[in-house]
């Protein structure tokens, strides 16, 4: 394994007060009082950096958009490892104390010694017909999200192959699903959840974020993140909803600091034993299901539903 997950994400943004309410909102803690660095509960950064600002890295696409991807390594030994195997790669540097490149896509890479915490919570436990986890407890109700870690991100390439290549035989990581000649889900570890990448070809070929996501500890946190999203005023791209290729519980949100931001949990956990699988695109193999617009905060229905009334939903208006 070269590397242990997302370190950080430095966005390029045009509206540096409103990205700061926004990642607010969405859980994560500010970590200084400019409002430019946010950290979900492992430490792992949000860099929120204006537009212009000298020295950061080319984006695939204008801003708002991201900029780096910062990517943790176990030690110091691992770090050199890494610097052999990127030789030759564009634009490696070494970066006080890390190395930084660019991938095939023309997005900026940052390697640095993880500083990310372990992070240890409660967790709703399930009741299935063949194991009965939770006993005399009821499951739990959050009135927001406190995202644990940054899960992944999803990039749309104009060559999916050698960015594919590129992330596979440079820097280690595993094919665990595909869409073939479409779409990459990649995992930085062969055990590990289902992906830390996915990358995108569209037929027209264009290069940009399509979102990056947090992990939250259960579906009780993705519905009470989502709500509490909702009655701050952020609009839902999607959600909630279900991927049947990862499993995953989700819910996205349109993100000034571009793209989508998501909130998932409960994605498929994978070991070196995995075989990819091959799937043909189409909306039920994105979604098994999910709700377009969200769920209102207030009355906690789908928008533009009709609040209830009464106490009980067999309460009837008379």
């Amino acid at each position: 394994m070269l590397l242990t997950g997302i370190e950080a994400l430095r966005f390029g943004v045009l509206e540096p007060q409103l990205c700061a309410r926004f990642f607010t909102d969405f859980g994560l803690t500010p970590v200084d009082a400019a409002g430019t660095v946010f950290e979900p509960l492992n430490g792992a950064r949000v860099l929120l950096t204006p537009a212009g600002t000298a020295g950061l890295p080319p984006g695939l696409e204008p801003d708002p958009t991201v900029r780096e991807v910062t990517w943790g390594v176990a030690d110091a030994a691992a770090l050199a490892a890494l610097r052999l195997r990127l030789s030759g790669v564009e634009g490696l540097a070494e970066d006080g104390d890390g190395l930084r490149c660019t991938d095939p896509a023309g997005l900026g890479l940052r390697f640095v010694v993880s500083t990310r915490r372990s992070v240890e919570l409660p967790c709703a436990r399930t009741n299935t017909w063949a194991e009965r986890r939770r006993v005399d407890a009821p499951s739990p109700a959050y009135e927001r999200a406190t995202p644990v870690e940054i899960g992944h991100v999803v990039l749309f390439v104009k060559d999916l192959e050698a960015s594919s290549r590129f992330y596979r035989e440079r820097l280690g990581f595993w094919l665990s699903d595909q869409y073939p000649g479409r779409g990459h889900f990649l995992r930085c570890s062969g055990h590990g959840g289902h992906h830390n990448l996915f990358l995108l070809q569209t037929p027209e070929g264009r290069a940009g974020l399509n979102h990056v996501a947090f992990t939250v500890r259960d579906l009780h946190e993705v519905i009470g993140g989502g709500l509490n999203m909702s009655r701050r005023g952020w609009e839902t791209e999607l959600g909630p909803g279900r991927h049947p290729i990862s499993s995953a519980m989700f819910w996205y949100f349109q993100s000034p600091a571009g793209a989508l931001v998501e909130y998932y949990t409960d994605e498929d956990e994978l070991t070196p034993a995995w075989q990819p699988r091959d799937f043909t695109p189409g909306p039920t193999v994105f979604a098994e299901w999910a709700i377009k617009g969200g769920i209102d905060g207030q009355t906690r229905r789908q928008k533009h539903a009709e609040a209830p009334s009464g106490r009980f939903m067999t309460d009837t208006q008379k």
